[in-house]
């Protein structure tokens, strides 16, 4: 089995590791859909969707997406988005890209 380390995520509404220069977050089954905000991201973003469960996304100005297991999504930086809960578990890998040199890399 692959190992995964554990990230901070502080206050955010997931769980997060480290695996091959990936993270992973984790949302729960169990949490308050009133967590699930909208935000913003500093740089650009990967997305692959390893368990869906019913969850979706949407980005601003756009209709709700229902996510797919193993979707790939690109979400530009500074647009706002969100996920939507859905009836288990979402599992994604977050690559984010550097604004400056355009290179995948984690921070």
């Amino acid at each position: 089995m692959e190992r995964m380390s554990p990230v901070d995520s502080g206050n955010f509404p997931f769980k997060q590791f480290e695996k091959d220069n990936k993270l992973i977050r984790v949302f729960e089954e169990t949490i308050d859909p009133d967590e699930l905000i909208w935000h913003q991201d500093r740089e650009d973003r990967l997305i692959k969707v390893i368990k869906a469960n019913g969850w979706g996304y949407q980005l601003d100005d756009r209709l709700p997406l229902r996510l797919i297991d193993n979707q790939e999504l690109f979400i530009p930086r500074m647009i706002y988005h969100r996920v939507i809960k859905g009836d288990g578990p979402l599992i994604v890998e977050i690559i984010k890209i550097s604004e400056h040199n355009n290179e995948r890399n984690l921070k």
